[in-house]
């Protein structure tokens, strides 16, 4: 059986990679986490890998073969994308991989199309009978607002609009921009949850972390927190078709009357699931064990509640670079 494991665009992921590396050691002692990324010797989470790859860009046609060729050569069983252009181009060739016996852990190809398009979010949000910010008209507008792109990423192109003057022609004729409501800091917190999806697509785990810090659009300060959101979507979410592993969902909640308004579902692991995996929610385990042990995954809250994360920088050092 083939039980490497890959982990994609690596990056700074250390504290993710380190995390499958303990796991994947304690099951399988002799497997390796691999990783790859388009600067590898750039790569703190490549440089504490067993071992990484250069590859070419996601976009480029050569990649899933890259990728392949590199699973091939590896002995890869599982592999794990952690950025949201690769979702698409992974969806795209999951058939290649299961060819091949590799487990590409990445929702289905609709509702990765879903979470990427905001617009089509909030559609999934209304069957599921979710709240979420109401769209405002841009030529007849309500203040504050505010104003995303609807394909955005890492907290990129975001406005909060306090008055008419402050609106720009570049809101306005900004053909991916969404003018939507305000909610209120002073009210509502604004929370990742982070959740796994089993092989049935059922919720197995749901870890709701404040952000209470963010730092380029990951959380910089968090704490997880039991709370109505949990049963929130054990009620609205249990089942997401088509949703594997990690997903996480971010949203505002209001504490005071137990409000949800629901913003986005990334379809991968988060920056800030670290966090969830030292409180308890063990992922990269549950990952292990469904896939290479076919064990059933079912529901878990058994992990810690108000564990403050703060974060800091450290330093990867690499001997006789050139």
């Amino acid at each position: 059986m083939k039980t490497n494991i890959l982990i994609t665009s690596a990056g700074q992921r250390v504290s993710l990679v380190n995390a499958f590396m303990k796991e994947l050691k304690k099951k399988f002692p002799d497997s390796r986490v691999i990783t790859v990324d388009l600067q590898p010797e750039l790569s703190p989470a490549c440089q504490i890998s067993d071992f990484y790859y250069k590859v070419c860009k996601v976009t480029d046609e050569n990649y899933i073969p890259e990728i392949l060729n590199i699973c091939e050569k590896e002995n890869i069983g599982m592999v794990i994308p952690t950025i949201d252009t690769e979702l698409r181009v992974f969806s795209d060739s999951i058939g290649f991989f299961k060819l091949n016996n590799i487990y590409l852990i990445i929702s289905d190809k609709q509702l990765i199309k879903s979470c990427r398009d905001k617009r089509e979010l909030n559609n999934f949000f209304s069957k599921h009978d979710i709240k979420f910010p109401k769209p405002i008209d841009k030529k007849n507008p309500t203040f504050p607002l505010f104003i995303k792109p609807y394909d955005g990423s890492l907290s990129q192109d975001i406005y909060i609009i306090k008055k008419e003057d402050e609106i720009t022609d570049y809101h306005l004729g900004h053909p991916k921009f969404m003018f939507m409501e305000y909610i209120d800091s002073s009210l509502y917190k604004e929370y990742t949850v982070d959740c796994y999806y089993n092989k049935n697509n059922e919720l197995s785990c749901a870890v709701p972390r404040q952000r209470i810090a963010i730092r380029s659009g990951e959380i910089h300060k968090g704490v997880t927190t039991k709370n109505e959101i949990i049963n929130y979507l054990l009620e609205k979410l249990h089942i997401i078709s088509g949703a594997i592993g990690c997903i996480t969902i971010q949203l505002f909640y209001n504490k005071n009357n137990n409000d949800i308004i629901a913003i986005e579902i990334n379809p991968r692991f988060g920056g800030g699931y670290p966090l969830s995996y030292e409180a308890g929610a063990n992922y990269p385990k549950m990952l292990i064990e469904e896939y290479f042990e076919n064990k059933c995954i079912n529901y878990t809250d058994d992990w810690e509640d108000k564990l403050l994360m703060l974060r800091y920088d450290a330093e990867v050092l690499v001997r006789n670079y050139e």
